[in-house]
């Protein structure tokens, strides 16, 4: 298991994604404790089709592209509530 920071994991998602995906987890920390833990998904876990099956979740159709994370993100509408949280966070309010 791979024990790294929330900075770490922060600058490098990616590359932490990627070994997860790989099968390894990752045991993220804050100052030293441990606060989560990034873990690959069990594709046939009850509790994912249970929700599945009550319409609460929909499952991925199709792999993602290598380069999704890197891709531009759509531009935020004027006026909207997290265009202005963004912003209130921005200015340090």
């Amino acid at each position: 298991m791979e024990i790294a920071g929330v900075a770490e994991v922060k600058a490098r998602l990616s590359e932490y994604l990627a070994r997860v995906r790989g099968g390894e987890e990752v045991l993220v920390t804050d100052r030293g404790r441990p606060i989560a833990r990034i873990v690959p998904m069990i594709a046939d876990a009850p509790h994912l089709s249970e929700l599945e099956r009550r319409g609460l979740l929909r499952g991925p159709t199709a792999a993602l592209p290598d380069d999704f994370l890197d891709r531009p993100r759509p531009a935020l509408r004027t006026g909207s509530v997290l265009d202005g949280l963004l912003r209130e966070r921005r200015e340090g309010r």
